[in-house]
């Protein structure tokens, strides 16, 4: 398997913690491509909220980009609507393998069944997919160590607090979004036993979680009320709501996830309340894959991107966990040197 690249090599709008032992609409098509031929075209399946999630889908985009500018490919963008079945998912992917994408690209778990389904029919084409790992010769699955990176983001919040209460919003209560709940409480509660930490879940098992800004603020305000002052979701686009709430709080908090969503254009009116981002590398695993399939040589199998190798990272535009460098770095370097196990599940 050909060597990813890092996170810290790609991420160039946005400063990370350094690493020295190291989810509503139609469905559309957001298309940069002006080209007939089958080569150096590349189809990318959003999840819902799109490219302009500010988060998740906006990393994806992000990867996509970089191939059009440095490897002179074009991209084919198409975004899932609320509510989706694996069928619908089928029918996007099999669209985009048939007018000769490749590698086609599904960013989001929702589509891992799909992916291994349209990849059986389509042997010649590699198939990726974001967050889970589908079957097939011909596939690749990315997945992360979100658990590490919101880790940090729990020790962050500890030292940050003066409450002494945080909370965690997730989009949908389900394994992967357990894995930033997980890593945040282990963060919260190794650096400061003594601190309160309120869960809340958007959906139970609904996509929806991923695009309602509205129930997330709605979250978050219950939250700021009870006396937390700094709140981490892990919901896509549904975040953006939980961080104008907390915008509207002085002395309050917002932790970003999938981007470093400070420095996202849509988000710049609350920034002076994002006290720092998870930063997953879905940008450097989507490029990964695209410049595989340029060189000939495509990745297959399965890779998590870990906090050793930059896979994940704690963001720090702004400024305002600077004075907390030397305790996140001790914590990077523990997890990284195997010192740490951080839970990927939470506890019961």
């Amino acid at each position: 398997m050909r060597r990813v690249s890092r996170l810290a090599a790609t991420v160039a709008v946005s400063a990370v913690i350094a690493l020295t032992a190291s989810a509503c609409g139609e469905s559309s098509t957001e298309s940069n491509n002006e080209e007939s031929s089958g080569e150096g075209r590349v189809g990318i399946a959003f999840d819902v909220g799109g490219r302009n999630d500010h988060s998740f889908n906006e990393a994806a985009a992000r990867g996509g980009d970089r191939a059009e500018e440095e490897l002179g490919v074009s991209v084919e963008y198409q975004t899932a609507r609320n509510g989706e079945t694996d069928a619908d998912r089928v029918q996007r992917l099999t669209s985009l393998a048939e007018a000769g994408y490749n590698p086609v690209i599904g960013v989001g778990y929702l589509y891992g069944n799909a992916i291994t389904e349209v990849a059986a029919e389509y042997p010649d084409t590699t198939f990726g997919v974001v967050d889970s790992v589908p079957e097939g010769d011909n596939t690749y699955g990315m997945t992360f160590a979100e658990h590490e990176g919101s880790y940090l983001a729990g020790v962050a919040a500890a030292l940050t607090t003066e409450s002494n209460i945080v909370g965690f919003i997730g989009g949908v209560q389900n394994p992967l979004i357990g894995k930033f709940q997980a890593g945040f409480e282990q963060g919260v509660r190794e650096t400061n036993p003594d601190i309160e930490i309120e869960v809340n879940y958007l959906y139970r098992d609904d996509d929806r979680g991923f695009s309602d800004p509205a129930r997330a603020a709605e979250q978050a305000d219950g939250m700021l009320s009870r006396g937390a002052d700094v709140i981490y979701t892990a919901a896509g686009s549904s975040g953006q709501g939980s961080i104008e709430q907390i915008a509207g709080v002085e002395g309050a908090w917002g932790i970003g996830v999938d981007s470093d969503q400070y420095q996202q254009p849509g988000l710049a009116e609350y920034q002076d309340s994002i006290l720092t981002s998870v930063v997953k590398g879905v940008d450097v695993a989507v490029y990964d894959l695209i410049e595989s399939v340029e060189e000939g040589e495509p990745l297959t199998g399965h890779h998590e991107y870990t906090l050793a190798e930059d896979g994940v990272a704690l963001a720090t535009s702004g400024g305002f966990i600077d004075d907390l460098a030397p305790e996140l770095e001790e914590a990077t370097r523990r997890i990284a040197d195997g010192e740490v196990t951080v839970n990927d599940t939470p506890n019961p």
